[in-house]
C-alpha cells in the first residue's frame, strides 16, 4: 500500500529548525489523514505515493510551516485587566485588535513587569526555517469514523473519553 488520499499514516520524526536545534526528538511519532489538511502542505505533497519504510526529508520555509513572525500580535496591557495568578508561560485565546475575520489566536504571556503584560500572539516557531525528516511507519486506510471526525483516532492520534 502507497501512501494516497484517506490513508492514515503514522510516521517517525525529527524537526530542527535550520540552525540545527532539535525541537521534537529523532522517533517522535504521528499519524494523520493524508489529504485531509493533517500536516504541513509541502510535506504532505512529499509523502504522497511513498510506501511503509520510505524516507522524506524537506527544508520548510517559514511560509510553509508556521507562518512569518508577525509584530501586530504583540500587545502590552495592563497588568491589572488579567487574574492575579498570571505568570510568564501562561496562555490563552484572543483576536487581534482590528481583526475584521475573527480569527483567534493563542497568545502566551512572555513578560510581566512594571504593572504591564507582553502578550505574543505568534507560533512559537513563527519565522523559522525547519527541517523535518521522517520514516513511514505504517499506511492504512481510515475508518468512516475517522473520516467524519476529519483526525486520526488511536495511537498518535486523537483519543475519545
Amino acid at each position: 500500500m502507497v501512501i494516497s488520499k484517506d490513508s492514515v499514516v503514522t510516521l517517525s520524526y525529527e524537526l530542527s529548525d535550520s540552525d540545527g536545534n532539535i525541537l521534537e526528538e529523532v522517533g517522535s511519532k504521528m499519524a494523520y489523514i493524508h489529504g485531509h489538511a493533517g500536516i504541513f502542505p509541502l510535506v504532505e505533497a512529499g509523502l504522497a505515493g511513498k510506501a511503509i519504510g520510505d524516507k522524506f526529508d524537506i527544508s520548510l520555509e517559514p511560509v510553509d510551516a508556521f507562518g512569518e513572525y508577525d509584530e501586530k500580535l504583540i500587545r502590552i496591557e495592563p497588568k491589572e485587566v488579567f487574574p492575579a495568578n498570571l505568570e510568564v508561560g501562561t496562555q490563552f485565546e484572543g483576536l487581534p485588535p482590528g481583526d475584521e475575520d475573527d480569527k483567534w489566536v493563542v497568545y502566551t504571556v512572555t513578560n510581566i513587569a512594571d504593572g504591564q503584560v507582553v502578550i505574543d500572539g505568534n507560533h512559537p516557531l513563527a519565522g523559522e526555517r525547519l527541517i523535518f525528516k521522517c520514516t513511514v511507519d505504517e499506511i492504512r486506510a481510515a475508518t468512516a469514523e475517522e473520516l467524519s471526525h476529519g483526525h486520526v483516532h488511536g495511537d498518535h492520534g486523537h483519543h475519545h473519553s
